[in-house]
């Protein structure tokens, strides 16, 4: 679909158009094209970074590519990026964008990473795009306006999910940093699982095909962003363990431990069973 039809019905009602929703997409996706070509060779160029966390050619040429296209796109907003663009201060609004989501599952060649991209303002994730590069699926979502999925180039509008819950709870978990905590987590609440790699967990709760995704380890604010304002645009939300929604302050990178559902008023609790 292209950019002008799917910016037909913009009323104005917020000052971030579902045009440039669209044009964060095209970025997203020329991401994905350039990962997808280096995920295709034997050697992606495996570095080590300073924290021990692994870096690929994917990660550089990704996050290469988005900088400049943002800057291009909206020279005067701010870019906090997982490889090298820092802010500090009081900074409004910004880029929060992983060029690479999932590097380890990039390396385990499982398919399963992404290209997040998320504009922040007042602390709140206000538009996301989510690319998969592998299965060209593209998930997005502008405050108000609602969430979207592109797949086979046909764009579809993500239903509001409802307060009921699978039974038992389906909790999407990660392949790479499922803990003891969490571990007891899944089994306070009796859930089956499904592992996923990166954003993707986020995914499958705006989807509808898990409750919840408990995180209970480091995340960095480019990993929930895009997923966050998709998620909330759907009915759901990131809550930390005290059941406030996840904030983006460029000083405080890390994330608490936190439990993203698939409705905000379905809640998990940490120590107790869900709660409706």
């Amino acid at each position: 679909m292209c950019a002008h039809d799917f910016t037909q019905g913009w009323l104005g009602v917020n000052r971030w158009s579902l045009e440039l929703l669209d044009q964060v997409k095209d970025i997203a996706q020329e991401a994905g094209r350039a990962i997808f070509d280096i995920y295709q060779q034997d050697d992606v160029g495996l570095q080590t970074k300073a924290d021990q966390s692994p870096l690929t050619q994917a990660d550089l040429a990704s996050n290469n590519l988005i900088i400049k296209a943002l800057k291009q796109l909206t020279p005067d907003i701010p870019i906090l990026s997982e490889e090298g663009h820092t802010l500090d201060g009081m900074v409004d609004t910004f880029w929060c964008v992983d060029p690479l989501d999932g590097t380890k599952e990039f390396i385990k060649k499982n398919d399963e990473f992404t290209v997040n991209i998320a504009l922040i303002e007042q602390h709140q994730p206000v538009l996301g795009v989510i690319h998969i590069p592998v299965t060209h699926e593209t998930f997005m979502a502008l405050q108000g306006e609602g969430a979207f999925k592109i797949q086979d180039n046909q764009t579809q509008r993500l239903a509001k999910q409802s307060g009921e819950i699978h039974s038992p709870p389906i909790f999407a978990v990660s392949r790479s940093h499922l803990n003891d905590k969490t571990k007891a987590f899944i089994d306070r609440h009796q859930a089956t699982t499904r592992p996923a790699g990166s954003s993707l967990k986020l995914t499958l709760l705006a989807e509808g095909k898990a409750d919840a995704y408990p995180r209970f380890g480091p995340t960095s604010l480019w990993d929930m962003a895009a997923g966050h304002v998709i998620l909330k645009e759907t009915g759901g939300e990131i809550y930390t363990l005290n059941y406030q929604p996840l904030v983006y302050n460029v000083n405080e990178i890390l994330n608490p431990d936190l439990i993203a559902v698939r409705d905000k008023n379905v809640k998990f609790n940490a120590e107790y069973k869900h709660e409706a």
